[in-house]
């Protein structure tokens, strides 16, 4: 079942295993269960502290769970974790083995501290990059608590349970039975909704922070080059950010960050926010900004009204918000987001397989989705507004190619019909001839650009006609001692190393205003951190 190098890997990994542990398998006769059986066999293999064992006690066939012996303590798998969630199942192995979670103290004492019964389901898709974080937050919630109970289940196997529960997006979690959340969750977000004190506990934590010299508003690429090289300087560094990675935690594949042929988006989004903890930035996560107040007098301080009603001051600011999916804007698509309405046909592709789906937009994003869903779905109708694809030719000759593609140029979406519950159907309108046509279908998958995250700037900082922050060479905005970097900037290609080369730029131009302006605090200690360059 596992490669020889893929088992020399994970016999290494299983050498941190100190408790003993069992996994417990529930099949039936399928081809599945056969191959589940020969995968958690091979895994018995590698180490003498783990165990296959047959239970049967699962009525999710082919599933299985991960015990400690002789405790309470268990994740569980309704599938084969393999592709994406391949290092869920690493990741569960050492923490039920005894190897701790990679959480600080205060969030383990907050998850013991939990007082009630949580039984968690998560409906996952074997090839959605945001599906592992959430998965594995509540793994290693249940290992640290045995209150809190969590299954993995694989939507694309049990495709029967995902229709009769309407789960049209994943990962989508469910709490006691009923739907809890949907999409990419970290512990500290699942905590906040548990522990309804924990924003307020935030908020006064965050109030009593001194001023920073730095303060980064976004945790993205830009972000986080911003303040590794601020910290760098010997500068007190803050990041404030609504989920550190940004946009990269939603990017399947990285091909085109160099020196590094291959990547994928939540692994460098997660070596991001571990370079910035290295070098002694107050990182604040679940944090999104509501206003800016520039400095009263020159030299001053401005300041950040977060939503939760605190606000924190800096002697210089680097806006690094970058961009979300832009919507469609029609009725009908926010009543059946997650419904039917998706906007990662990595992530939610396999719950439409065998189904008829659109595809909004005709540039590369729009073009490689529709690539991508036809080999899953049973017919992809590609809608573009413009009169022709905007796509790269090598992609618009592959799409061309594939039998079960429709492609419509000069059309204009104009809503998104569905039955109460989930998308049934597309209305869109021909440019050309202003007739208006009904497509039924069960999908539609949004791929029309980005938008800049920029609104609660309005009035402040100047934006250019497309909402982008101005900025010059230097990063620098229209407000003294605020820079920005990034998507989020007017900067001309949205790309993450681009952003991280801006990011860098922010930064230093933010020290050079503060040497000029007013002294860092701690100023004595630059020379020592400054770039060798």
């Amino acid at each position: 079942m596992l490669d020889a190098n893929l088992k020399t890997q994970l016999e290494a990994y299983l050498e941190k295993v100190v408790q003993p542990i069992d996994l417990a398998a529930s099949l039936d006769n399928s081809d599945k269960s056969r191959e589940l059986e020969a995968l958690l066999q091979d895994i018995a293999s590698l180490s003498d502290k783990v165990d296959f064992v047959r239970s049967d006690d699962d009525a999710r066939r082919p599933s299985f769970a991960i015990r400690r012996r002789d405790s309470d303590v268990q994740v569980r798998f309704a599938g084969i974790p393999l592709g994406h969630e391949f290092t869920s199942l690493v990741l569960a192995l050492l923490q039920v083995g005894g190897h701790p979670p990679r959480l600080g103290d205060d969030v383990i004492t907050q998850i013991t501290s939990l007082d009630g019964d949580y039984r968690f389901e998560t409906y996952m898709s074997l090839s959605c990059q945001s599906c592992p974080d959430t998965v594995q937050a509540l793994n290693a919630m249940s290992v640290i608590n045995p209150r809190i109970q969590h299954v993995a289940i694989d939507g694309a196997l049990y495709q029967a349970e995902v229709e009769a529960r309407e789960i049209m997006s994943v990962p989508t979690v469910l709490l006691n039975g009923e739907v809890f959340d949907a999409g990419r969750l970290s512990v500290e977000q699942i905590l906040a909704k548990l522990d309804t004190g924990a924003a307020d506990r935030a908020a006064e934590a965050i109030k009593a922070k001194d001023a920073f010299d730095v303060l980064v508003i976004g945790g993205g690429p830009a972000g986080a080059a911003s303040a590794i090289y601020a910290a760098r300087k010997g500068i007190r560094t803050g990041v404030a950010a609504e989920r550190f990675g940004g946009q990269v935690l939603d990017t399947l594949s990285i091909e085109n960050f160099i020196s590094v042929p291959y990547t994928e988006g939540p692994k460098l989004a997660t070596a991001l926010e571990q370079h910035v903890k290295e070098n002694d930035v107050d990182v604040m996560n679940l944090q999104r900004a509501r206003a800016l107040v520039p400095a009263a007098t020159e030299g001053g301080l401005i300041e950040v009204q977060l939503e939760s009603g605190a606000s924190l001051k800096s002697k210089s600011v680097i806006l690094a918000t970058g961009a979300r999916w832009r919507q469609m804007g029609v009725p009908g698509e926010d009543e059946y987001r997650n419904k039917g309405v998706a906007y990662c046909p990595h992530c939610d592709g396999p719950l439409f397989k065998g189904k008829r789906v659109a595809v909004i937009g005709g540039g590369n994003s729009g073009v490689e989705a529709a690539i991508d869903l036809a080999g899953i779905v049973a017919h992809v109708t590609l809608i573009e507004f413009d009169a022709q694809l905007r796509a790269d030719e090598v992609l618009q000759r592959k799409l061309r190619s594939l039998p079960n593609v429709d492609i419509i140029v000069s059309a204009q979406t104009t809503e998104v019909l569905g039955d109460g519950q989930r998308v049934n159907g597309l209305v869109y309108k021909d440019r050309v001839g202003g007739s208006s046509h009904t497509i039924e279908l069960e999908g539609v998958f949004v791929q029309i650009g980005l938008l800049p995250n920029t609104e609660w700037l309005k009035g402040t900082v100047e934006l250019s006609p497309r909402g982008e922050i101005m900025i010059d060479g230097r990063g620098a905005t229209s407000v003294p001692g605020v820079f920005a970097a990034g998507d989020a900037t007017t900067v001309p290609y949205k790309q993450i190393v681009i952003a991280m080369g801006a990011g860098s730029t922010a930064a230093l131009s933010a020290f050079d205003h503060l040497i000029r302006s007013s002294s860092p605090a701690t100023t004595e200690s630059a020379g020592s951190k400054a770039e060798a360059a």
